[in-house]
């Protein structure tokens, strides 16, 4: 091995929330840990670049059976009353944890209380950032993770990377590693997200790990034509317009957005924030002021003006599709393996629902936890044994093609073919079985081709694994489209519009040349049970 060669208790890869809360809490556990990421901790990603609110609810049993009722019906019944009660309790005490350890200045109401229901993405991340360098984890920033290492047993002990201000591949033995990579939002343009482009997902898959609730994946945010904001919160207080001025009835942020997709296929829309009274627009303006960052330099005001809008893919990042977990530590079907936030599915806490900023945010908090100290008992149990492990190498498409590498650059080639198959709304969010038919059957052409052909060397390493990435999460998704033949929470088809009693389960999926699906029975609904 050339270039940096280290040796750990635990390997976090990614630097956002779930990611920092991992490694911190693996480092207060006793480990030594490094944790590497793609960008440069505590700035790159969705949470650093915007705010986000946290479903933090205070220990009133009231409020608590009301806040895990909330979205039962949304999300299908596909979520687990046990895994909401836990990541109520785990956030509540994360939360309070950052006020006093992190010192987060959380804004007071008219009492002089704290509230602690949001947090500015930028604040937030920069101090979680000191609390993990303060709790001595090395962090390798611009560092991204190309593919993990396994041992004899076929338990992951490592991973290697490359670094792309330092120059040189890097390679860290690890007696366990944590995956909170972000989900996958295909490159769209959506703010933050261009880092989140399903790694975690190909690297677990390669290992042998199972995916859960891919189907739930196409989330679309509102944002202003030509721009990357896609803060959807607020669009509750908008009327949506033809590009005619008429009324563009049926349209909503929540329950209408498919009649937005249907209009953009073939006129713009417009829309304004006219719902909105004068005490809730200076409550918005404190909320999530980088929200009108962008129309203050248009020069727009988006209460009085119309404005045009689109809609941005942004896929798992804020759907609930992701690594299979199967153990409260955030454990996945691999052993030396744990996934955390938005690289993990959310089912348990969202089911079927997207789990937009709060209920994200509170599971990255969650699972960050749970996975750091969970990887941190695994990893410490090997001792020193870990660093004399032999390692095999997991990564295949990009790394090590099947046959004669083909063009520098092909990596494009792919990622453009990816997009053209769930970018579009006709595709992806309007969704019917003979369209995923055919972008699966295009998208299996592509993974084949990908698997066998395209290869990346130094810098370029990077960015092939990237595309080989989005191609696996892509087919995932549409083959666990089309295993649900029905609608449910946010896995909407055109073809099947009802629900079907008899398919209230999981989708795990799994498999890279061949793609597989299989049901998951889910328990019983609190009102079926009782």
């Amino acid at each position: 091995m050339t270039g940096l060669d280290l040796t750990t208790d635990v390997l976090v890869v990614g630097g956002g929330p779930a990611a920092t809360w991992a490694a911190l809490k693996s480092a207060q556990a006793g480990a030594e840990v490094v944790l590497a990421d793609k960008g440069h901790c505590g700035t790159s990603g969705a949470t650093a670049s915007g705010g986000t609110g946290v479903w933090y609810v205070p220990p009133d049993p009231a409020a608590r059976e009301a806040a895990m009722a909330s979205r039962e019906e949304l999300g299908g019944y596909l979520d687990d009353r046990r895994w909401k009660e836990r990541v109520l309790d785990q956030t509540y005490a994360g939360m309070n944890e950052l006020a006093a350890a992190g010192r987060y200045p959380f804004p007071t109401g008219p009492d002089g209380t704290q509230l602690r229901n949001g947090l500015q993405g930028p604040e937030y991340m920069r101090r979680m950032r000191i609390r993990v360098q303060r709790a001595g984890v090395r962090i390798l920033d611009h560092s991204p993770v190309t593919e993990l290492l396994t041992d004899p047993s076929g338990a992951v002990a490592g991973a290697r990377g490359y670094r792309r201000q330092a120059g040189g591949a890097y390679r860290v033995r690890a007696g366990a590693v944590v995956l909170a990579t972000g989900g996958c939002a295909f490159l769209s343009g959506a703010l933050g997200c261009n880092v989140n482009t399903g790694d975690g997902a190909l690297f677990a898959a390669e290992t042998g790990a199972e995916l859960s609730g891919m189907e739930f994946s196409n989330a679309y945010g509102i944002a202003p034509e030509g721009t990357s904001v896609t803060k959807t919160a607020f669009y509750s207080f908008a009327t949506f317009y033809h590009e005619d001025g008429t009324v563009l009835e049926g349209a909503a942020s929540q329950g209408g957005r498919s009649v937005i997709a249907r209009a953009l296929l073939h006129e713009k829309v417009y829309c304004r924030l006219d719902r909105a009274d004068a005490s809730a627009r200076r409550a918005m303006r404190l909320a999530q002021p980088n929200f009108f960052l962008t129309f203050d330099r248009l020069g727009i005001d988006p209460f009085t003006e119309r404005f045009a809008i689109t809609l941005l893919a942004e896929g798992t990042v804020r759907g609930t599709g992701g690594i299979r977990i199967t153990g409260d530590d955030c454990a996945t079907t691999v052993p030396g393996l744990y996934a955390a936030g938005d690289a993990a599915t959310r089912e348990l806490i969202c089911g079927g629902f997207t789990g937009g900023g709060s209920h994200n945010a509170a599971w990255a908090i969650s699972s960050g936890t749970w996975a750091g100290q969970g990887a941190a008992r695994y990893a410490l149990s090997f001792g020193r044994r870990a660093a004399t492990r032999r390692l095999t190498p997991t990564g295949g498409a990009g790394l090590r093609p099947t046959r004669a590498p083909g063009p520098a650059g092909a990596h494009r080639d792919v990622i453009a073919a990816v997009q053209g198959e769930v970018l579009p709304y006709e595709k992806n969010y309007l969704r019917h079985g003979t369209a995923l038919t055919a972008s699966l059957a295009a998208l299996d052409a592509t993974w084949d081709e990908a698997r066998s052909a395209l290869h990346g060397t130094g810098p370029d390493v990077v960015r092939v694994r990237e595309a080989a990435a989005m191609t696996a999460h892509a087919r995932w998704m549409y083959a666990s489209a089309l295993a649900r033949t029905e609608s449910r929470g946010m896995a909407r088809r055109l073809d099947f519009p009802g629900q079907d009693p008899a398919q209230r389960h999981r989708i795990v999926s799994g498999g890279l040349d061949e793609v597989w699906t299989r049901a998951e029975a889910v328990a019983a609904p609190l009102e079926a049970a009782s």
